[in-house]
């Protein structure tokens, strides 16, 4: 019985984490295939307008964006990011009032003191913006004082939340003294500064506090303030604490925190995606994995070679080169160099960060048009991404003749049971690669044709229906050429018994909407690739006859036992 496993957009994205955006449609249509400072600035202009709210009244505001979901005692709880004390609304009160009573705070996150222009902070929406402000304890908060953001050596304060202290090597701008969170709430505000870099871009900073911000709308943050954050952001990805936030700012103030919104948006700007295009219909909620050492590639390994062997001077053949690393940084580059360089051509120069932190693996692919006879030698590099170095693969292919292939003649079927038979034909007089058996079964409503493929002049076919007529034709393939169509060969509809054999060739044969999965043994794992040479999805269940479907594209199949590697056109 044929099983069919329909592949959908959604099951071929390999996600790390789901979000869900509420945001309304168009609201961030002005990002839409923008990059790096362009999308930035975009960004800004999305959420830049919205209502100032009162700097006192935002205990008001907080009581609705700011507090657990859950209720303590009957009491609503503030959630505030500075201290694990607990601070309840309590009957009676107002949010206001139980602010005062719990003596807490309204905090800047990117401290006001940094923008002070002739002593006066209010002047800027910046100054009351619930995303750059939360609800603090009192304590932590004087710690805290204005202080950058930093991860602690030594600590002078620490109350299991808030670490305040001399910094670590490489981060802190210079000052003596930085602020660090706590790991569950790192992203929480590397998104807040994400927002304020972005929004408040020209600000006018305080030289004495310029520790993490520079003044220009590009970067906007300092090298190593963006690299910090971006690192904070990935360790803590987007949470439901953060969703919800957005969504009760919003009602608030007016305006959504893109970077919340899309979990990847800083590593378009500041990160390891900033030379590809932002797409809003490719914000599927995945996030950046953490960096958690040196960047490294493990396939392929240096000086390794990858032979095209022969093809046709006037025709191309294909091969892809599996990636394999972590921890890059930033995009790889890959080149190719050498004397015949012309006759490689790569599916890309530059390899998106993100498609091997993700996934693992990246799948290049090349394409080698012999130009001439005879040998062609050329080198592909590897580089850039983090790496400390580069990596060489040898391209060796070999130019040939057009072939001139003759007809073959196919023979009568042999070895006939109720499950299957031996199809046969005569030996090319000429140098082949292999056969290709086309074969046909006539049901009552359709017929169904498959290519097979056999590297001798016979082929055992299994999965007969006794009851349904079948038809072979054979064609000598050379180079990627095809020679005529054989003869053709009928096997009645019958019940006459037969000896059985195995083969061990696992067949991906295209059909309408998909392909077809043809073997005798356990086919092992099947990978279906995009052109970009991603691995998009991974069938480790398949058996003989199944037919896997998918989305209308192009895709290159490959598998642990699949003889040849397939390119598919579904439409």
């Amino acid at each position: 019985m044929t099983r069919h496993h329909t592949l959908t957009i959604a099951t071929l994205l390999l996600t790390a984490i789901t979000v869900t955006a509420e945001y309304t449609e168009g609201y961030y249509d002005r990002m839409e295939g923008k990059s790096k400072d362009a999308l930035k600035a975009a960004a800004k202009e999305c959420v830049i307008n919205h209502t100032m709210l009162g700097y006192y009244d935002l205990p008001t505001y907080w009581q609705y964006s700011d507090v657990y979901p859950e209720l303590v005692d009957g009491c609503k709880r503030w959630w505030e990011m500075y201290s694990d004390e607990v601070y309840l609304i309590q009957p009676g009160m107002t949010a206001k009032s139980s602010f005062s009573k719990n003596r807490m705070q309204r905090e800047h996150s990117v401290p006001k003191s940094w923008w002070k222009s002739g002593g006066s902070v209010e002047y800027t929406p910046c100054y009351s913006d619930m995303w750059n402000l939360y609800p603090s304890d009192g304590s932590a908060n004087m710690a805290k004082s204005n202080y950058p953001l930093g991860e602690v050596a030594k600590a002078d304060f620490d109350n299991g939340v808030t670490k305040v202290g001399e910094p670590k090597s490489g981060t802190g701008g210079g000052s003596g003294m930085v602020f660090e969170p706590a790991d569950e709430y790192k992203g929480d505000f590397a998104r807040s500064f994400f927002y304020v870099a972005t929004v408040y871009d020209d600000l006018p900073w305080v030289s004495y506090y310029n520790w993490m911000f520079t003044q220009s709308p590009y970067p906007t943050l300092k090298t190593w303030a963006y690299e910090m954050l971006l690192r904070w952001s990935r360790m803590d990805p987007v949470s439901q604490k953060e969703i919800l936030r957005n969504d009760a700012v919003e009602k608030s103030q007016g305006n959504r925190n893109p970077f919340v919104d899309f979990p990847e948006l800083a590593e378009y700007i500041w990160g390891t995606r900033t030379r590809e295009t932002f797409r809003l219909a490719d914000q599927d909620g995945t996030q950046t994995p953490p960096i958690t050492g040196p960047a490294e590639i493990t396939l392929p390994v240096n000086n390794e070679s990858l032979d095209f062997g022969q093809v046709a001077v006037g025709g191309n053949g294909t091969s892809w080169l599996v990636i394999k690393g972590k921890n890059l940084t930033a995009p790889l580059t890959v080149r190719a160099g050498g004397v015949d360089k012309d006759a490689f051509t790569l599916s890309t120069t530059s390899v998106p960060a993100s498609s091997i932190n993700k996934t693992g693996e990246y799948m290049l692919t090349i394409q080698f048009a012999p130009q001439h006879l005879g040998e062609h030698t050329a080198a592909l590099s590897i580089y850039d991404g983090g790496l400390s170095g580069s990596i060489r693969v040898n391209l060796t292919g070999e130019g040939c003749e057009v072939p001139t292939l003759s007809r073959l003649t196919a023979t009568a079927a042999t070895e006939v049971s109720e499950t299957g038979y031996t199809a046969n034909w005569g030996t090319a007089p000429e140098v082949v690669d292999y056969y290709v058996v086309t074969r046909t079964r006539y049901t009552a409503v359709d017929e169904e044709s498959d290519d097979l493929e056999s590297d001798t002049n016979s082929l055992r076919i299994d999965g007969r229906d006794p009851a349904v007529m079948e038809t072979y034709s054979v064609r000598s393939s050379r180079l990627g050429y095809l020679s005529e169509a054989s003869n053709t060969i009928t096997v009645q509809a019958n019940g006459v018994d037969g000896v059985y054999e195995d083969t061990e060739v696992v067949t991906i044969a295209p059909v309408d909407g998909g392909f077809r999965v043809l073997c005798s043994v356990a086919p092992g794992t099947i990978r279906v690739h995009d052109t970009t040479g991603g691995v998009i999805s991974v069938i480790d269940s398949a058996v003989h006859g199944d037919i896997i479907s998918l989305p209308a594209g192009m895709y290159i199949v490959t598998g642990d036992r699949v003889r040849h590697t397939r390119k598919l056109i579904v439409r």
